[in-house]
């Protein structure tokens, strides 16, 4: 099987599971609200759900260099089937949090993000990665991440299909447990989504690769602490921003939502121009200029007049996260030895989970008296992860590898 075709079939793997989870993730906390769940107890299951995906990230990161990334995003997708048809089934407690965890809920990594994280993520990229030619994986990093983000458009549509269904003489708890059922059956999509794909068995051929530009245990460190920053400056920006616009402009749910369907729209193309960008300026220098000009964005927000005003500078905030993108993840791809390249995936990834979960309960706590502290807090950290990558990587060369050997199954 040809690499192309290789890569369509990872592309309809990451269309169906960007489009499930945006649909889950709106509709199960309504879900649990209707069936009494209180605001404290649904962030408590989501949060214990939370914990269970950092455990499928370093799970996954294992097996996939071990037994092969194909069959990691198959026993995911599996997973993912056992979870939908769990929450259609009960709404108790543990079970909620098992099922969710499984299900993927709230795992796409938010507006414009394209689906690009979760527990799946450690085995896509580098079959990605193993699967076009070294000069166009930051284009295939940008062309997967732009279908991703299209079809998470689409399924954040779909979630209003309970209301509709509703006006029809459904209950709403009906409607909700029939999208569950729809998420596990195209979870199974997934699976059968998977099975032609073609890979080079992780350690197969790794006396053959050349040398990495950078150490493994260096590599994990720096990009440990990259993104461990990085974590801070998100948990401060992403439960509280909602929170921020309503506080700030006194807008609602409708308002919100609107914007969040520009940004993913508009978010979109950015991905396909960053391979151009990144020929350029190299990826790190491209990762550098567009983040920063993305946390200039941001902090603008705080001296907006209006809505609409500060939704723009957002939507453009996220418009230059969406150029940089591709590229850093095509540079960690580039830099990593092949056989290693889902543990550097999954664990670069954990230090940013994890010190995501700190920041929130202090940024709510600080709104009390600074309105604004989620904006300065994320730039802040942010800012600190934009220093500390360029410190880190400015001097490695950019890794151009692909692992030798003819594929298989």
């Amino acid at each position: 099987m040809n690499q192309n075709r290789n890569l369509e079939w990872i592309y309809i793997g990451r269309a169906l599971r960007s489009f499930i989870t945006a649909f889950l993730t709106v509709i199960f906390p309504l879900y649990l609200a209707k069936e009494g769940y209180s605001a404290s107890r649904i962030g408590l299951v989501l949060a214990l759900s939370g914990a269970m995906t950092v455990a499928l990230v370093a799970a996954v990161g294992l097996f996939a260099d071990f037994y092969g990334r194909r069959r990691a995003i198959i026993g995911l997708a599996i997973l993912g089937a056992v979870g939908g048809t769990a929450m259609g089934l009960s709404h108790a407690f543990w079970w909620a949090v098992v099922a969710s965890g499984l299900g993927g809920v709230g795992r796409g990594g938010g507006a414009g993000s394209g689906g690009s994280w979760g527990p799946v993520f450690p085995a896509e990229q580098p079959l990605v990665t193993d699967s076009v030619a070294p000069e166009r994986r930051t284009w295939a990093f940008g062309r997967i991440s732009f279908i991703g983000v299209l079809a998470g458009a689409a399924g954040s549509l779909v979630a209003g299909v309970p209301a509709w269904l509703h006006h029809q003489g459904w209950t709403l708890l009906a409607g909700y447990r029939l999208l569950f059922f729809v998420g596990a059956l195209l979870s199974l999509a997934m699976v059968f989504a998977s099975l032609p794909i073609r890979e080079h068995l992780p350690n197969a051929s790794a006396r053959d690769e050349a040398p990495p530009p950078i150490p493994l245990r260096t590599l994990m460190g720096r990009l440990g602490l990259t993104n461990a920053l990085n974590g801070l400056g998100f948990g401060f920006l992403g439960p509280l921003l909602t929170y921020w616009f309503y506080r700030r402009f006194g807008v609602g749910s409708a308002e919100i939502g609107l914007l969040y369907t520009f940004i993913n729209l508009a978010a979109a193309f950015p991905y396909l121009w960053s391979s151009h960008l990144a020929k350029r300026l190299g990826a790190v220098k491209t990762v550098t200029v567009t983040r920063g000009l993305g946390l200039l964005m941001m902090l603008l927000m705080v001296f907006m007049p209006s809505f609409t005003w500060a939704g723009l500078f957002y939507l453009l905030r996220m418009v230059f996260n969406s150029l940089g993108m591709p590229a850093r993840q095509s540079f960690v791809m580039g830099v990593s030895e092949s056989r290693y390249r889902s543990r550097v995936s999954a664990f670069s990834s954990l230090p940013s989970q994890l010190t995501a979960m700190i920041t929130p309960a202090v940024g709510g706590a600080l709104m009390q008296s600074v309105l604004d502290i989620p904006i300065y807090g994320a730039v802040f950290f942010m800012g600190l992860n934009l220093i500390t990558y360029w410190w880190s990587f400015h001097n490695v060369p950019e890794g151009q590898t692909i692992k030798a050997g003819g594929p298989s199954s």
